[in-house]
């Protein structure tokens, strides 16, 4: 299995409306055929520790069986979309990959 993360800083400018069309867009991605589950939320409010970051606006976690899959999920074109749909929003994007 690959745990796909990715941590999203968007434009501190977005209204309501389009943080709801973001949250939107992050959904679409789990009905992607390759994905087999995803979710997505807000930092945490947690007591600030030397090793915690809780800067990011978001924070998407697909999982995937294989790398295969994960690796077809990059070049979706429905991943295509929400990129091309967002990017401008974005002030960092982190991406962290895990295989179990």
């Amino acid at each position: 299995m690959v745990r796909h993360s990715v941590f999203f800083w968007l434009d501190k400018s977005l209204s309501d409306e389009q943080k709801a069309t973001f949250e939107d867009g992050l959904r679409a991605l789990f009905e992607i055929d390759c994905v087999s589950n995803g979710s997505f939320g807000k930092a945490a409010d947690t007591p600030e520790r030397p090793v915690t970051q809780n800067t990011f606006d978001y924070a998407l976690v697909l999982e995937f069986d294989s790398v295969e899959q994960h690796n077809e999920y990059q070049v979706h074109a429905d991943h295509g979309v929400f990129v091309d749909s967002f990017k401008q929003w974005f002030d960092e994007v982190r991406v962290y990959d895990t295989q179990f």
